[in-house]
């Protein structure tokens, strides 16, 4: 039986390298080679440093690590008609019943069967030299996106990607977004896309303001202090018309909420904590919308790579390290420092 290398991740901020089997592909599914397998700010908050608990249903549960992978084609399972070795795909990070509303809408992230399993936590992911994954979780990438872009896209980017579209950003809207890690960098990238006449973007951290001013994602960059609001009222003439909260910090989700204009749309997107705010003055009294995001659909995940390719744009532009499995470690201690940007498992090919 041939062998690779895998990482786990024991819960300890550490991750720990193993020799397993390859794999083989099952009834519907199919094996990859991996090419590369991006590390996602969730999998340091709840693997890495393990502050989530042990259900099985939620939580990780000892499977190789990795939830954004993207690769090759090189074996078909029995039963598979949509794809061919050799084809170039990214992998939805949730594998769902197929059955259940969510499911026939295309959000499996939001799958009510028992059965319901993301890959990379409770289920074999891609942080190894190959992964097997379910046929219908695959989304070809166009020949113009690369490896790099599809794992980014496959949970990241994915996210970004709806928050754009529940905010249906067009050419007349100023976009604000809050927290410019890598989720909140690819939300500015796809809002020039969709054609947004302006962004602005804050964080605490003036290396990120930097870093998004230098890929050409902001107008205006801003770092968090006591005048932000007003800053960003003076830049807008009263509020964007579309913020984006990917801080998941309660003072940046007020601070979103507050820097939305009369009848504008606020996304939330970051994870974990809570947010406090009036509900008439900073709500009901300036007419805004609130809307909750979480991840994207497959439907959506391959209108993104369409899109992406239609604008000419790269997601990849925002990873700054990529490292080769062996150094797992490294890159999981790289990313757990919070002034990266996006961090990736990158394979020869």
């Amino acid at each position: 039986m041939p062998r690779m290398l895998a990482a786990y991740l024991p819960g300890n901020s550490t991750v720990d390298m193993r020799e397993i089997d390859v794999p083989k592909p099952g009834v519907g599914e199919v094996l990859l080679k991996m090419r590369a397998s991006g590390i996602c700010g969730s999998d340091i908050h709840y693997i890495y440093h393990k502050h989530l608990g042990d259900d099985p249903r939620t939580s990780y549960q000892g499977v190789v690590a990795g939830h954004e992978p993207a690769g090759e084609i090189v074996e078909l399972g029995i039963g598979c008609r949509h794809f061919r070795p050799g084809d170039r795909v990214a992998v939805y990070h949730i594998s769902g019943c197929g059955f259940c509303r969510n499911c026939r809408k295309g959000f499996q992230i939001s799958c009510t069967d028992p059965m319901r399993a993301a890959y990379g936590w409770q289920r074999d992911g891609g942080h190894a030299e190959y992964m097997v994954a379910d046929e219908r979780d695959l989304v070809h990438l166009p020949d113009s996106l690369s490896y790099r872009d599809g794992c980014f896209i496959s949970c990241g980017v994915g996210t970004a990607y709806e928050a754009v579209l529940r905010g249906n950003i067009s050419g007349s809207d100023a976009v604000l977004v809050v927290g410019l890690g890598p989720v909140g960098m690819a939300a500015l990238m796809l809002a020039r896309g969709r054609g947004a006449r302006a962004t602005i973007g804050v964080d605490v951290q003036p290396e990120r303001v930097e870093t998004a001013l230098k890929l050409g994602l902001l107008d205006h960059g801003l770092i968090a202090g006591p005048d932000t609001l007003g800053e960003i009222e003076a830049l807008t003439k009263g509020g964007a018309a579309v913020t984006i909260d990917c801080s998941g910090n309660p003072r940046g989700r007020v601070l979103a909420l507050q820097a939305t204009r009369t009848w504008g749309r606020c996304v939330y997107i970051g994870e974990t904590g809570m947010v406090q705010f009036n509900v008439s003055d900073d709500l009901l009294h300036r007419q805004r919308t609130i809307y909750g995001s979480w991840v994207t659909s497959v439907h959506n995940m391959d209108q993104c790579c369409e899109d992406l390719d239609a604008w000419g744009l790269h997601p990849h532009d925002i990873i700054t390290d990529a490292f080769p499995l062996e150094r797992a470690p490294q890159a999981y201690a790289l990313m757990a420092g919070g002034r990266s940007g996006k961090v990736i498992i990158e394979y020869p090919g």
